[in-house]
């Protein structure tokens, strides 16, 4: 395309729809870690998700209500890593992957970390590194 084009569809979203989280999986290994506001989550499977063309809707990812809440955080995820999980009141939990349950993706998810009162989960990475690992160079 030239420089003045405005690109093509990558997916059809409803009003009130946003992006999250864009995830380029290297093997089918992987698993799709998802959380939601009210610190709910689950890990999925790669291969629970099929490959759609340009300008669908896509798929659900977990299934959303006012248990868990809106979807905040996606991550492409081994049983050997580690995630940090941050909340609105500055609350930061480290935890192992493996002790996340997988999960169907139309399942709700289980409990990721304890929330206070008005608290609500503000974002999820993946640890780049184990602690005591040293860095290649």
């Amino acid at each position: 395309m030239g420089r003045n084009a405005h690109g093509v569809r990558g997916m059809a979203l409803d009003p009130g729809q946003t992006v999250i989280s864009m995830l380029v999986a290297e093997d089918e290994e992987q698993s799709v870690l998802t959380a939601t506001e009210n610190g709910y989550g689950k890990r999925t499977p790669i291969v629970e998700y099929t490959r759609h063309g340009r300008g669908t809707k896509g798929m659900i990812a977990i299934q959303q209500s006012s248990r868990n809440g809106q979807v905040v955080a996606a991550a492409l995820v081994r049983p050997d890593d580690e995630v940090m999980l941050i909340s609105t009141g500055g609350v930061l939990i480290r935890t192992q992957v493996k002790s996340i349950r997988e999960m169907s993706r139309s399942t709700q998810g289980v409990t990721l970390i304890n929330l206070g009162e008005g608290e609500t989960l503000a974002g999820l990475e993946r640890v780049a590194e184990r602690e005591g690992e040293d860095v290649e160079e």
